[in-house]
């Protein structure tokens, strides 16, 4: 599955993070896989405010937690992505991962988007800890969106 590829027709999700390495990246994959689980017509991508070089891709933990879980990497980016205004001008739903450190960014990066979004708070959870709580966020958006769906 790639991500990027979806119809433009598809409704998209955006998932964002600091450095789309951990957590957007772990809800990315987490979406998509429940949503074609479930036949849900949305798909999910993810993208970094503020990417830094790291070893690799994406985050060993987040790898091994999506694999006992499952959950291949081809639901995900193969890469990091920066986030661009494009991406927020095509996405239907947008989620910052980490309100206390992606509202500053969004307002350093994209102030007129700021109040735009959603924001999910995962503050005083460990980053072990994070995964845990974005899944329980995402498990919660997948059946927010598919009852909304069975309504109309």
């Amino acid at each position: 599955m790639n991500t990027e590829s979806e119809n433009s027709e598809t409704p998209r999700v955006l998932f964002i993070c600091t450095e789309n390495y951990y957590r957007s990246r772990f809800a990315e994959a987490l979406f998509n896989y429940q949503a074609e689980l479930i036949e849900l017509p949305w798909r999910a991508f993810s993208r970094g405010l503020a990417i830094r070089p790291t070893p690799g891709e994406l985050h060993p933990a987040v790898q091994d937690a999506l694999l006992m879980r499952g959950v291949s990497l081809e639901y995900t980016s193969y890469k990091k992505n920066p986030l661009t205004r494009q991406d927020l001008e095509r996405a239907d739903r947008i989620i910052a991962i980490k309100e206390s450190e992606h509202r500053p960014l969004m307002r350093l990066y994209f102030p007129d988007w700021v109040d735009r979004i959603e924001y999910w708070s995962s503050n005083g959870v460990s980053r072990m800890g994070s995964l845990g709580r974005v899944e329980r966020l995402v498990d919660k958006l997948v059946l927010d969106l598919s009852r909304q769906l069975q309504n109309n």
